[in-house]
């Protein structure tokens, strides 16, 4: 809707998101309760939906689209991760939990599974989006391209820290010897984010050939305008 004020305050929009992205990311090592530390891991990754977007290139502009949609689907699990263990024993604290994988084998496989998507490993869907806004935001800013990746190292330690706390370790405490395993119904919500989340992080190019066109044609639209901007500017002069 604006491209000449996009395009001016976009080094300023660089910096919130690198902001956003190191400083959540440092909250959420800190947290106690499960949900807030997803929560914070959330507020990350929209900084790197922010960074791709303001690239103004195709990698990145597709990255954020793509990352938005991997965001929906990994954050959405992760919380309902959350929830599957809430049910049980009727708390978010994660010094309550731990050993889990003794008596969840299959919760820790779905649960490792949204874990290293939400990382970005290489096969998941969170891969995909934060590679093309990293290779987009590289052609633009070498020094935020640089900063940003320092948000997947600080996921990977909350992250992983999170799944050590909760699924291994001894299984001691009394009330988790005999909690119960995913059920058919929780499988059964689970499968289709599964499928999408390995879909997209595999084979992307159907989700990337919808976007194509608009990301192509948005581009055009804000070049045109710049040129225009610029057109007028000169005359006036």
């Amino acid at each position: 809707m604006f491209p000449e004020a996009s395009d001016y305050f976009a080094p300023m929009v660089f910096g919130l998101s690198v902001v956003a992205i190191i400083y959540t990311s440092l909250v959420a090592l800190v947290q106690k309760d499960m949900k807030k530390l997803i929560a914070y891991s959330s507020v990350a990754h929209m900084g790197f939906i922010t960074i791709g977007v303001f690239t103004f290139t195709q990698q990145g502009l597709e990255g954020g689209i793509l990352q938005m949609i991997s965001h929906g689907i990994v954050s959405g699990a992760l919380f309902l991760c959350v929830g599957v263990i809430y049910d049980r024993i009727h708390t978010r604290e994660i010094a309550r939990y731990g050993g889990l994988v003794h008596r969840m084998p299959r919760y820790a496989v779905i649960f490792m599974i949204f874990t290293m998507a939400t990382i970005g490993l290489p096969g998941t869907s969170g891969f995909v989006g934060e590679f093309l806004i990293l290779v987009g935001t590289y052609q633009v800013s070498t020094w935020t391209a640089f900063l940003a990746t320092t948000g997947v190292i600080l996921g990977a330690a909350y992250s992983l820290w999170l799944y050590r706390r909760v699924v291994f370790g001894e299984l001691v405490k009394e009330d988790l010897k005999n909690i119960l395993d995913v059920n058919k119904r929780e499988m059964l919500i689970f499968a289709p984010l599964i499928a999408v989340a390995m879909w997209i992080g595999v084979y992307p190019e159907p989700f990337l050939n919808i976007m194509h066109a608009s990301v192509l044609n948005l581009m055009e639209q804000h070049q045109m305008a710049l040129e225009a901007a610029q057109s007028a500017l000169q005359a006036a002069k």
